[in-house]
């Protein structure tokens, strides 16, 4: 296909505005007018309709394959959902915070409440702010929180504990709160080791932040000794709650011991996630926390009306203009409540159900380094492929040709050549058949003809590219001739 640069041709327009009508204020300064013009491509709009829509063909989406990004959840949504949210998209963010202006939208507000309460009986948590704009953003409202919790208490600790599996952001959180780091290695059976974890505990230890289920797709069996060894110690517990999916009616974090939690309703509940949409990160806290929760909040008068409320001043503050991203909290209510408590068990009953099932039909063909049950999610390491020079990469890359989107590769860090694979609960037995097929293929082509899966993709309009090169000289610009 041809680049849109490559089919300008000077004259040529799309659309044709009026001149202006509204008197300049003044002259630009030489420095700020434009010399020449902007170099922009010049076609028909019909000639643009027809680039972004070819565009979009070559895209994946859930919409259009299976996407089985490990840890991400990248699951199909309910159309339904977007008629559901649509009422509440002409309602100007700023109209609660004007004068007499909370009786327009008392709706919008009576939403984020109920959200903050559902959030709350889902997660055992007993306060929430939906104020956060995205998972990280929760998992630093969380741990400002405990950090001012500390603080209140005159007590100053140094140290933030993380398992060497969790997300990324954990242990940068911690450090942009202004903790040390300190890092306990997983043990042979795929969790935080718990001799490491106890000999790292000690009095100037703030928190200890956890997935639960972690990233190796396993629920930690020791989870509630770990918060009790931690409470003992004077420090609090955070629950990174990117991985919610595979819990939901199961076992409520407030209830095994954790002090907070961030939920990305982009993954659990029903939102584009990554280059999809927005994200949306609510933090929740028990009832020792909720004085630091960000303010404002919604609150319900005695009448059944909704009001915003600044909260005291303990409150960490506004980390967010308005309340977050609002469309977001309004598809995850709607999902929430068409679901119901049944909807929202069976959820994580088929999710556990396909990685599990995955699980069983692939580790005859790929290393499984921690033995299951998994949970949500399952890591292969492609270990025994790399006897014949083949990487995970280079799976992921012959996927794309056979029409999957590729799983997360590399990720966590604890397994070598790993294959991070996440069906989600949204995908048929046929589909992860499908993709089952596929991956045993690239197994087989890893002895039989290496060379295939080193050249893969060859369907795409793009084949294999220099990676590394790429990340090192990146170039965002059109170079026209």
């Amino acid at each position: 296909m041809e680049l849109i640069f490559e089919k300008s041709v000077p004259g040529r327009r799309a659309v044709r505005l009026p001149m202006s009508d509204v008197p300049r204020a003044g002259d630009l300064p030489d420095s700020l007018s434009r010399t020449e013009a902007p170099g922009l491509p010049e076609v028909s709009e019909l000639e643009v309709v027809r680039h972004f829509t070819e565009l979009s063909r070559r895209n994946f989406s859930v919409d259009t394959t299976f996407y089985p990004l490990g840890s991400c959840t990248m699951k199909y949504n309910p159309k339904a959902l977007e008629e559901a949210v649509r009422p509440f998209a002409r309602s100007h963010p700023l109209l609660p915070f004007l004068p007499s202006g909370e009786r327009f939208v008392q709706g919008s507000l009576g939403l984020i409440h109920e959200l903050t309460r559902l959030l709350a009986e889902i997660t055992g948590m007993d306060e929430f702010s939906c104020q956060p704009l995205a998972g990280a953003h929760g998992e630093m409202a969380g741990m400002m929180m405990i950090a001012a919790y500390h603080r209140s208490r005159d007590d100053r600790r140094r140290y933030v504990v993380v398992p060497d599996s969790s997300h990324g952001t954990n242990p940068a959180t911690a450090a942009m709160v202004g903790y040390e780091v300190v890092t306990v290695p997983t043990a042979p059976y795929g969790d935080m080791d718990l001799d490491a974890f106890r000999k790292a505990m000690n009095p100037e230890v703030a928190a200890v932040m956890m997935t639960c289920p972690n990233t190796l797709g396993l629920f930690n069996p020791h989870v509630a000794e770990i918060c009790d060894i931690a409470h003992r110690n004077g420090a609090l517990v955070y629950c990174d709650g990117a991985n919610l999916n595979a819990v939901l009616g199961k076992v409520r974090p407030g209830d095994i011991g954790f002090d907070a939690i961030h939920v990305n309703l982009h993954k659990t509940f029903a939102t584009p996630h990554g280059g999809g949409g927005p994200g949306s990160g609510p933090v929740g806290v028990k009832k020792h926390l909720a004085a630091f929760l960000p303010s404002p909040r919604v609150e319900r008068r005695a009448d059944g009306s909704y009001v915003i409320g600044e909260g005291g001043e303990e409150s960490i503050g506004r980390l967010a203009n308005f309340f977050g991203n609002f469309g977001i909290l309004a598809r995850a209510y709607a999902y929430i409540t068409m679901l119901g408590r049944e909807g929202l068990i069976e959820v994580s009953e088929r999710a556990v159900l396909n990685a599990n099932y995955v699980m069983a039909r692939l580790k005859e063909w790929y290393d499984l380094p921690f033995a299951g049950p998994c949970m949500h999610e399952c890591v292969f390491s492609a270990s025994r492929q790399m006897k014949q020079e083949i990487h995970a990469i280079d799976i992921a890359k012959f996927l794309i040709d056979r029409g999957f989107h590729p799983p997360t590769v590399y990720f966590p860090l604890v397994v070598r050549e790993a294959l991070m694979i996440e069906p989600t609960e949204t995908e048929s037995r046929a589909t992860l058949d499908s993709f089952i097929d596929a991956m045993i293929e690239a197994a087989k082509l890893a002895g039989t003809d290496p060379d295939s899966l080193r050249r893969a993709p060859r369907t795409t309009p793009v084949t294999r590219l220099d990676e590394t090169r790429a990340a090192r000289e990146i170039r965002v610009c059109h170079q026209g001739g």
